[in-house]
């Protein structure tokens, strides 16, 4: 089941196993449940504190049940998990076997202190690179609160269930049988979601911070470089994130980051978070600004006003807040959204199997996932507005040589269809004869850019006529005190490494900034 190096590395976790536990599985005779039982032995062969039962008699098959021996756990496995999935298994194997998590000692409580039944099932696809955080959040919460249940399921798996509930994207959990979240989510992201005090604890909290010298707002790569160079010049630095690593959590492969060969986006978004916590920064998560108030304003100091109610000061701020999928912005996008209207083909495609898709988008990103989709699905069509795609000519060479791929420039969308609250098709104009046309899909996905997170400071900044923040050489904005880095900004090229550079500029012109500064008067 498993190759030579797989086996080496799993042995190697599982020798971390501390405490006894069992897996129970509900098997019948199909393949699946064949390369399930087959898997299952070679880990109960690994450690002699697993044990290996095939009796269970759950509803769902193949699946397999981990039980720590004299508790209540429930975290059941209807999937075999391996793929994007397999770090997954592994960690809820140690997890179960007693092995500490790498997680804050706040969150923990946090889990442990939620007082109700929770019971969660997570549909997921082994393709997706946004589900495993969601899965191993969910598995960890099961392992510490004997009043959380957790199923996670295959949805290629188990594609009838999916289509009885209308999932067609993922992550998908379902809490005690109702809809409870789509997309990705980090532990601390579930926990606020379920502690509905949260927010009014962070605010009062928040309020009580002392002005920082420098305020980053945002927490992706340029949050992130900004905070380290601040940090370095040992002055009081402070990030504010609605989710730390940004978009870089949705991206999947990163292979031209220079020093790093080949990464993913969750990794990628983790490093950064490591890095900045090798300093002392303070790290505000799950936070979303809303107002910018000058120091002209606020009597000396730059304030960011939160969602939440809190207001956070610094002398200086820099806005790093990056840019959003932008949407099509036509008639039925918003009401079939994750109905068939999807952003992510790396996570969603496997849902669409044997079905028919559009992408929209003739840019990498679109080429790229129609050429992705075209291995999974029944037949793609690409939708382009230009005259011609815009991809990287070997990219473009390759979609054109795939039988399944049918290529429509000059075609501006103008509206997405459904029946039964689901997607069936879209509809769009030939821009040379005005002629409008239709094309009929179960799932179409949007591939057409970024749109920058600034509509929170209209009339505060100056911002160009796309949105973006215009800064200046060192990353300043019209606003004294206020500088800018990354994709949010008017910086040409949205990559990575030159968000992560435009921060450190960023940092290094704020800091330039400061120390220009009147001294601070004694109290």
């Amino acid at each position: 089941m498993l190759d030579a190096a797989l086996k080496t590395q799993l042995q190697g976790y599982l020798d971390h196993v501390k405490l006894p536990f069992e897996i129970v599985a509900s098997l019948d005779n199909s393949a699946a449940s064949d390369e399930m039982r087959e898997l299952l032995a070679e880990i109960a062969g690994m450690n002699d504190k697993i044990t290996l039962r095939t009796d269970g008699v759950d509803t769902r098959t193949p699946s397999f049940l981990l039980r720590r021996t004299g508790t209540e756990q429930s975290l059941r496995f209807a999937a075999i998990p391996l793929g994007h999935e397999f770090t997954s298994l592994v960690l809820a194997l140690l997890w179960t076997g007693g092995h500490p998590p790498k997680v804050e000692a706040a969150q923990i409580d946090a889990v442990k202190a939620l007082d109700r039944d929770l019971d969660f099932e997570i549909y997921m696809s082994l393709t997706c690179h946004n589900c495993p955080d969601v899965v191993q959040a969910l598995s960890l919460m099961s392992v510490l609160n004997p009043r959380i249940r957790t199923t996670v399921v295959d949805g290629g798996l188990f594609q009838a269930e999916v289509e009885a509930r209308d999932i067609m994207a993922v992550p998908s959990v379902w809490l005690n049988g109702e809809h409870f979240a789509s997309g990705r989510m980090s532990l601390e992201e579930i926990v606020a979601k379920l502690d509905t005090g949260a927010a009014a604890r962070d605010a009062k909290k928040l309020d009580a911070e002392d002005p920082y010298d420098m305020l980053i707002i945002g927490g992706g790569p340029a949050g992130a470089a900004a905070a380290v160079y601040a940090a370095r010049k040992g002055i009081r630095t402070g990030v504010a994130a609605e989710r730390f690593g940004g978009q870089v959590n949705d991206t999947l492969g990163i292979e031209n980051y220079i020093s790093v060969s080949m990464t993913d986006g969750p990794k990628f978004a983790a490093a950064l978070e490591g890095h900045v916590k090798d300093y002392q920064v303070d790290i505000h998560n799950l936070q979303r600004a809303e107002k910018l108030v000058p120091a002209s304003e606020s009597g000396g100091l730059v304030e960011v006003e939160l969602a939440n109610g809190a207001r956070l000061k610094g002398r200086t701020v820099i806005l790093s807040t990056g840019a959003r999928w932008r949407n099509v912005g036509v008639p039925g996008e918003a009401e079939y959204k994750n109905k068939g209207v999807a952003y992510c083909p790396h996570c969603d495609g496997p849902l669409f199997k044997g079905k028919p898709v559009a992408v929209i988008g003739g840019g990498n990103s679109g080429v790229e996932a129609a050429i992705d989709l075209a291995g999974i699905v029944k037949h793609v069509t690409l939708l382009e507005f230009g005259a011609e795609l815009r991809a990287d000519a070997v990219l473009v060479a390759k979609l054109r040589s795939l039988p399944n791929v049918t290529i429509l420039t000059n075609a501006q969308t103008t509206e997405f269809t459904g029946r039964d609250g689901k997607l069936d098709g879209l509809n769009y104009t030939d821009r040379v004869s005005g002629e409008s046309r239709r094309v009929e899909v179960d799932g179409c996905f949007v591939q057409i850019g970024l749109v920058p997170n600034t509509e929170w400071l209209r009339g505060t900044v100056e911002l160009s006529k796309h949105g973006e923040i215009i800064v200046d050489t060192k990353g300043a904005t019209s606003v004294p005190g206020v500088f800018a880095a990354g994709d949010v900004t008017t910086v040409p090229f949205k990559q990575i490494i030159i968000a992560a550079g435009d921060g450190a500029k960023a940092a290094l012109g704020a800091f330039d900034y400061l120390m220009r500064q009147p001294a601070a008067k004694a109290a």
